[in-house]
């Protein structure tokens, strides 16, 4: 889709007039008339505006002519709903949202990052061993890792993630194992629904931000996990079945 084609559909989608979108993003109407009909592009400076009002990509705006990936894991990003954010809510074009939350980059060990990536690569043509090998020699070339000297925060955010550690482990819950690692979770693909004890049931998670949290077997055995979730002010524990099912929540806390 060309690009006139995109802001039309983004505008009428919202149900704005082009004075309206004009308005928004301090230009005439007439440059908004001249997008639609094709005879002009809006300049770099205007497309981040569009970006932010729209909540969408310039990629996206400029009808996707860069195949995006992640420049700290790699991955494909073919949807802007897994794009990362910056600070103040804009689209950071060059992460995805498991590698870089609200302007903080959640991955500063190579190792770590590639044992979590593996897990979700492995298959019966791709052996763990392959996986491992593809990812040692893939992740030093993008541009994160080229330039973590600059980009990393010094291990504030490591701080950050031991200092949650400390808290969930301090709560000695029956059953569940000590926790010595939390990984970046994306709320849409951990957001269970929990019933309460008065019969209504809630969510606690946006599914659009980034969270830490793990994955743990009960010491006590059986077939139900014990499921660890944390935020800049609140930890979660649960316990589920297999693809988090029958969900139970064991404690919901402030921070």
């Amino acid at each position: 889709m060309e690009t006139k084609n995109i802001i039309l559909k983004l505008r009428t989608g919202r149900g704005m007039s082009q004075d309206e979108l004009a308005d928004k993003i301090m230009v005439t109407r007439q440059a908004v008339s001249r997008w639609e009909n094709g005879d002009t592009v809006p300049n770099t400076d205007t497309l981040k505006l569009l970006s932010k009002e729209f909540d969408v990509s310039i990629n996206t705006l400029l009808g996707e002519p860069r195949k995006l990936i992640c420049q700290c894991c790699g991955m494909p990003i073919d949807d802007d709903s897994i794009l990362g954010r910056d600070k103040d809510g804009t689209l950071n074009e060059e992460y995805c949202k498991w590698c870089y939350a609200d302007g903080t980059y959640t991955y500063n060990d190579m190792d770590e990052l590639i044992d979590v990536c593996v897990k979700n690569m492995v298959n019966e043509s791709f052996t763990e061993e392959q996986a491992r090998t593809y990812l040692k020699e893939m992740l030093p070339k993008l541009d994160y890792w080229k330039r973590y000297d600059e980009l990393s925060d010094n291990g504030q955010f490591e701080e950050f993630k031991m200092q949650l550690i400390n808290e969930i482990n301090d709560l000695h819950i029956d059953g569940l194992p000590r926790v010595d690692k939390l990984n970046a979770l994306v709320g849409k693909y951990v957001n269970l629904e929990y019933n309460l004890p008065n019969g209504q049931k809630v969510k606690f998670l946006d599914d659009q931000k980034t969270y830490l949290g793990n994955q743990l077997e009960s010491e006590f055995g059986g077939e139900r996990c014990f499921g660890i979730l944390a935020g800049m002010d609140f930890l979660l524990v649960c316990t589920y079945e297999k693809n988090g099912e029958n969900p139970e929540l064991v404690i919901y806390k402030k921070r």
